[in-house]
């Protein structure tokens, strides 16, 4: 079982829950992601979308996106709302190009993720010339873990292929996006070396929550002891200061607090990160799979959604039940991710408790 936190870090954890709290009242949109296909040309065991290369949902019409942005423009600093361009696989799409260029012409940074198996050399040109920001790169370790967890035995040799290509490019914020689970849990080390030496400067790691594909495979989840050997290895990384580091925003990490990852445990969504699904359905990150939806673009204003709802985001209050109802620190985790809740608001995964356990 983990120390207790100390008292340092829980006057930091407070200032840091003041903060969040303002953020709160004020929710300026800061990131708006746009799911813009569910098609994908990978078949990956993770997936919370369980996207396909065909789908029955058809892409939504670059015009009815657009016609969003135009309706959010006067109510915002567009250089302050990063759009970025998600799926499915976002490659897939032909008017990627299009899209980005309208967006640099109203002033929003824009950014994309992608697997890269479509980035060629044109296909980057054709972006950065189209006003592209960032990019993230997924990649999911070594040649044979990643090809096993992407179902594609090119992918490796694609994706590091576009993060090489990138690597070169100065004036690009870009980082590579990894998801450990056990079988690449193992490779941690000699995947950080690969990364430096392929021009990784920025990694960003998260871990499998239990949704969509992912809920049904036991080999993507860590056990206790492995997640905490990578919460140690994070750490002891960031000391090392040869590549920059982060844990993703998945959860209240107890004693890790400020050790993992540059901020504080803070849950975004709804409160600076909104996002348009393929169906129209106005959302918070993306990565939410639950049905919390707030209201639709082909029915609803969205500021005026965002202004006005997303109480169960802002509010967590709600989340005060189960495990969470007694844990001494749910002033600072207020119930974890919601992309941790499922359709009836019962938490999936607690990241404190596997560090104790």
């Amino acid at each position: 079982m983990i120390s207790e936190i100390t008292l340092k870090k829980l006057l930091a954890l407070e200032i840091a829950r003041k903060i969040r709290h303002n953020k709160i009242k004020l929710h300026p949109l800061r990131q708006l992601f746009w799911e813009c296909t569910l098609r994908c040309n990978l078949y990956c065991r993770h997936c919370g979308s369980d996207c396909k290369k065909t789908t029955y949902q058809k892409d939504m019409p670059l015009a009815d996106f657009l016609t969003v942005i135009d309706s959010i423009s006067p109510h915002v600093t567009p250089s302050e709302v990063c759009i970025i361009i998600t799926g499915g696989e976002p490659l897939m799409r032909a008017d990627i190009e299009e899209c980005g260029l309208a967006l640099y012409h109203k002033g929003f940074p824009w950014g994309i993720v992608t697997n890269g198996l479509y980035l060629s050399r044109k296909r980057l040109d054709s972006l950065l010339a189209s006003g592209m920001h960032s990019i993230t790169i997924s990649l999911d370790g070594l040649e044979k873990e990643h090809n096993w967890m992407r179902g594609h035995r090119e992918s490796f040799i694609r994706a590091t292929e576009a993060i090489k290509m990138i690597a070169s490019e100065k004036d690009l914020n870009w980082d590579v996006v990894t998801c450990i689970n056990r079988k690449n849990y193992k490779d941690l080390e000699e995947l950080k070396n690969y990364l430096i030496s392929i021009g990784v400067r920025n990694w960003r790691i998260f871990t499998v929550f239990p949704v969509g594909r992912a809920a049904e495979d036991p080999e993507l989840q860590l056990t206790n002891q492995e997640y905490t050997g990578l919460m140690e290895f994070i750490k002891l990384s960031r000391k090392e200061g040869r590549i920059k580091i982060n844990y993703a925003c998945e959860g209240f990490l107890g004693k890790y607090e400020g050790e993992v990852r540059d901020n504080f445990y803070s849950c975004g969504a709804g409160v600076s990160v909104a996002s348009i699904l393929i169906d129209g359905s106005i959302s918070a990150c993306p990565s939410i799979r639950s049905k919390f939806y707030q209201g639709n673009i082909y029915r609803d204003n969205f500021m005026e959604i965002w202004n006005n709802r997303f109480e169960n985001f802002r509010n967590r209050e709600w989340m005060k039940k189960d495990k969470c109802a007694k844990c001494n620190y749910f002033r600072y985790c207020e119930g974890n991710g919601m992309h941790l809740r499922n359709n009836e608001g019962k938490l999936l995964i607690c990241h404190y408790n596997k560090l104790r356990d």
